[in-house]
């Protein structure tokens, strides 16, 4: 006799229950790991975290260093001062930043003080108990190229391309703009220095009889001074005191 429907689905359920049981198999995930796996896996880990560890080394320590490096090489000069020519603006002893770049890259300002290469032998003449390393000398610049830079003598001013400049700024007391009378034209690519403390300082005036006629070349200047940072007592700006020469006129064309 057929079977109804009823009976038939329930023969099918009791035949399914019959049946074995399929357990799906354990993902490669889900694979008990070995004492040697685990051990090799840690073993990774770590060499990882060393390396990586070195790498952060790199990052956070080397690139700064490497910064500071190329800006103290490219930027950035120190010096120790060892005479009195720059007097009061710079006494013996004390330590000045200077921008490296400057001379090129902005050009030279009257006022500007500068750090250059012995041009002749000036150091010869510099009373210091040591000059600066490496051949290097301080002054003032008062002449760019064209200028005629002059002075009648003792008691009178510098005058730049005939006007008179008041240099009370920065001349040390009671020091006198020259005490001896002297005219310079300032040739193409050079500068005119005098030192802060007339009275002690061996600068263009007195060498005018050497191969650039007491002038600087410009392609021996290696920095505009910036500030005094040592000792502390005396830390401030090397100021330029362009102001001093805002009346001054450019030089004549063709000068």
């Amino acid at each position: 006799m057929p079977y109804d429907n009823d009976e038939r689905d329930r023969h099918t359920f009791q035949l399914a229950e019959q049946g074995v049981g399929v357990t799906a198999a354990p993902s490669g995930g889900d694979l008990p790991e070995s004492g040697s796996a685990a051990r090799n896996r840690g073993t990774r880990r770590e060499l990882d975290d060393e390396r990586f560890s070195w790498k952060d080394t790199l990052i956070w320590c080397g690139i700064p260093i490497l910064i500071v490096i190329l800006v103290r090489v490219f930027l950035i000069g120190t010096y120790v001062i060892p005479s009195r020519s720059m007097e009061s603006t710079i006494e013996p002893g004390d330590r000045v930043v200077t921008l490296k770049i400057a001379p090129k890259a902005f050009g030279l300002k009257r006022g500007d003080v500068v750090v250059f290469h012995d041009p002749a032998n000036w150091l010869s003449n510099e009373q210091s108990t040591s000059p600066l390393p490496g051949d290097y000398l301080i002054k003032r610049v008062i002449g760019l190229p064209g200028d005629t830079v002059a002075c009648e003598g003792a008691g009178q001013p510098i005058k730049v391309n005939g006007v008179a400049v008041t240099e009370t700024a920065y001349l040390k007391n009671g020091v006198q703009p020259s005490a001896f009378p002297f005219s310079v034209t300032v040739t193409e690519g050079h500068v005119f220095v005098m030192g802060d403390n007339r009275a002690n300082s061996a600068d263009s005036r007195y060498h005018q009889d050497d191969g650039d006629h007491g002038l600087v070349p410009i392609s021996d200047v290696v920095g505009v001074g910036l500030c005094r940072y040592w000792p502390l007592n005396r830390l401030g700006s090397l100021d330029g005191h362009h102001e001093v020469f805002a009346g001054v006129p450019d030089a004549p064309t063709g000068a």
